[in-house]
C-alpha cells in the first residue's frame, strides 16, 4: 500500500492503495467519481474512458501507479447536470444516449479528439471513437454530437472551410 497524489479534475487528491489498482477503481471507490463505468474490465468496451494528460485511456487497464504527475479528467470535470459542458450539451441535444452506460466514456474519448484535432472529419471521428462501444446502437447520434461540439468549439470559417 502506498500513497498516490493525483490531480483529478483540477483538484489535488491523495489515495492510499496498491500501485497496481486500476485507476477506474480509485476513481469510483476512493473518490466517488462514478462517471467512468466498469464495462468489461478488459479494455474492450471503452465505458471506463477518462483522460490522463491529453490522452484518452481505458482506466480499467491503467494502474494508478502509472498516472504519475499527469492530470486526470473525468466526465464530472467537464460540467454538471445543471451546467453541462459543450460536449455534454451536444450529446444531450443530439439525444445520443439511450441507456447512457457508455456515454461518459464516449464523451471523454471525444474530448481527447477535439483537444488534439479541433476540426475532425466524420471519418476521423469514426476512427477515433471506434474503440468505444454502444450496445444501444446510437453511433450515428454520437457522431452527430461530436460534430456539433466540434462546430460549437471551433466554428467553421465563413467560406465553409475547416
Amino acid at each position: 500500500m502506498s500513497t498516490y497524489s493525483l490531480n483529478i479534475n483540477g483538484h489535488a487528491q491523495s489515495v492510499d492503495t496498491d500501485g497496481d489498482t486500476p485507476l477506474l477503481y480509485v476513481l469510483r471507490e476512493d473518490l466517488q467519481l462514478s462517471g467512468a463505468k466498469f464495462g468489461c474490465g478488459l479494455g474492450q468496451c471503452g465505458a471506463c474512458t477518462v483522460m490522463v494528460g491529453k490522452d484518452a485511456v481505458l482506466s480499467c487497464l491503467m494502474p494508478v501507479s502509472l498516472v504519475g504527475s499527469r492530470p486526470v479528467r473525468t466526465v464530472e470535470g467537464l460540467g454538471s447536470a445543471s451546467t453541462p459542458g459543450v460536449l455534454q450539451r451536444a450529446f444531450i441535444d443530439e439525444q445520443a444516449a439511450q441507456c447512457g452506460y457508455c456515454i461518459a466514456g464516449m464523451i471523454m474519448r471525444a474530448q481527447a479528439l477535439l483537444e488534439t484535432n479541433p476540426h475532425p472529419t466524420d471519418e476521423e471521428i469514426r476512427r477515433h471513437m471506434a474503440i468505444n462501444l454502444c450496445r444501444c446502437g446510437t453511433h450515428m447520434r454520437i457522431l452527430r454530437a461530436v460534430r456539433r461540439a466540434a462546430d460549437l468549439l471551433h466554428p467553421p470559417a465563413k467560406d465553409g472551410q475547416r
